[in-house]
């Protein structure tokens, strides 16, 4: 198949955002530069761990390298840019750093959804996917946005761990017996 890659090289913006309310959220990743937009639905997991991990990884570049330690910019919190339409739901994200450019490389590929092994990924050939480059500083501004975001969402049921709904919850850990929010 040929695959649609929507690059951006340094752009205005890349964040996570949701539409919805906790509970019932949407989550997706947004990237704009000069008029144009791109936007693509994920898991708050996905949102969760790319997060992390691109924390981590700027951590140990900055370890490893002479790069100077870099601190996020002021965080944008804005929402997501709207309208918008989902261009495809992520399957797989891949974060990577690009030591020549000094800057990190985000890609999220929609979902593969054949029996067959996926095959070798060229720019040509394979599913949708967004590619993104960030400054370290961009880097650590998504980051601390992906923080801000999961944490924003339901409280966790202090015994079991499982989101608390506003009326509570069944817990496993008291034989389905229901815990206050």
């Amino acid at each position: 198949m040929t695959r649609e890659l929507f690059v951006f090289e340094q752009p205005e913006r890349f964040v996570p955002g949701t539409v919805g309310q906790p509970g019932e959220r949407a989550f997706f990743l947004q990237a704009v530069d000069r008029g144009r937009s791109v936007t693509v639905a994920l898991e708050k997991s996905q949102v969760d761990l790319l997060g992390r991990r691109m924390a981590s990884l700027l951590d140990e570049v900055e370890r490893r390298t002479d790069l100077p330690a870099s601190r996020a910019g002021a965080v944008d919190l804005a929402p997501l840019e709207v309208p918008f339409d989902q261009e495809f739901r992520v399957g797989t994200l891949t974060l990577a750093w690009d030591s020549a450019g000094s800057r990190v490389v985000v890609e999220a590929q929609a979902v593969v959804e054949t029996g067959e092994p996926a095959p070798p990924l060229s720019d040509d050939d394979g599913p949708p996917t967004l590619r993104v480059y960030l400054s370290p500083a961009a880097g650590r501004a998504f980051a601390a946005r992906a923080s801000r975001l999961v944490d924003a969402g339901r409280q966790p049921c202090p015994l079991c761990g499982l989101p608390l709904d506003p009326a509570g919850h069944l817990c496993p850990r008291l034989n389905g017996h229901r815990v206050p929010a």
